[in-house]
């Protein structure tokens, strides 16, 4: 199975919504699907952030054609108005890839009520499909991609029983949670779409371990000691990071619910392929109660016939 970046075929016509477009691996996705010509909207929370980012893509890449609208995937209601916003200008979406997350950030609730990070990286991308998924073609090229992690390797089950971790708050834990969640998420979705008779396909991807804006809870001096020491080892840059969750959008070798991600050591790094998806994330009863617990918490409300 390989994936050539630099042989994408032309995307033109087509329309994908990023969420997190303005920086590390979303920002590398919106600059690859521009340079194949593809429309994108970039999802973001910060409009400045994302007209910065806007700017950079549109100075590397001739004719980039880009969008802004504002969401904050923590907050359900801006959640809902995107959804909104979205359906006024667009009728269709080829692609939409549930980038945006945050990661070992201290405890916080949401808005709405929920643990900060599985709010933001997990509730607000299942409560977005769930409003845009009707939009989305009936074709093996249009595609959900919902991005998760090798952390997702670290936790063995979603807390059911405290979800939003209200006791004994374990931020790695949580993250953990929050991207096994989404990996569990985009295979009960594949399932799903099956039994509606559903072409489309949806699909998983990881960055392995990459550089970027996540690490900002940590402190500066362990950032520094990882980019000064194993980093270079382990580790590879935005651009190279991104690549498999462009392989998962746009390899029309993919199938639905699949995983893909990195191929070197332990999946830190390397050439994209497919990931090693741990036993739990596939448990059928685990997947069908996390959807329903995420459409009591969400509210979402799911149509998926062609």
């Amino acid at each position: 199975m390989t994936f050539e970046i630099d042989n994408i075929p032309s995307q033109a016509g087509r329309l994908a919504v990023i969420t997190g477009a303005n920086t590390g691996l979303g920002y590398e996705n919106t600059r690859y699907f521009a340079e194949a010509g593809m429309k994108v909207v970039m999802a973001c929370r910060s409009e400045s952030r994302a007209r910065n980012a806007m700017a950079s893509i549109e100075q590397e890449v001739e004719g980039a054609d880009l969008e802004f609208m504002q969401v904050d995937l923590s907050d359900l209601s801006s959640v809902r108005e995107f959804a909104k916003t979205f359906r006024k200008k667009h009728d269709t979406l080829d692609l939409l890839v549930n980038n945006a997350g945050i990661m070992w950030a201290p405890y916080e609730k949401s808005v709405d009520g929920f643990e900060g990070q599985m709010a933001a990286n997990y509730f607000g991308h299942f409560l977005l499909t769930s409003l845009l998924l009707d939009l989305i073609p009936d074709e093996p090229d249009a595609r959900v991609v919902n991005l998760s992690s090798i952390a997702h390797t670290q936790i063995k089950r979603i807390r059911f029983q405290d979800i939003h971790w209200e006791k004994r708050y374990n931020k790695f834990g949580a993250y953990a949670q929050t991207k096994l969640a989404c990996l569990m998420f985009s295979i009960e979705l594949q399932r799903r779409l099956e039994l509606a008779g559903r072409k489309t396909l949806s699909v998983a991807a990881h960055p392995g371990v990459s550089d970027t804006e996540l690490v900002r809870y940590l402190k500066p001096w362990q950032v520094s000691m990882i980019r000064y020491t194993v980093g270079p080892f382990l580790t590879h840059p935005p651009p190279e990071g991104a690549i498999p969750q462009v392989m998962a959008a746009l390899d029309p070798d993919v199938d639905g619910g699949e995983y893909l991600g990195p191929q070197g050591f332990r999946e830190m790094s390397g050439p994209p392929g497919r990931a090693k998806i741990m036993p739990w994330a596939r448990n059928a009863d685990a997947n069908r109660r996390l959807w329903e617990v995420s459409e009591q918490c969400t509210g979402a409300e799911w149509s998926l016939e062609a």
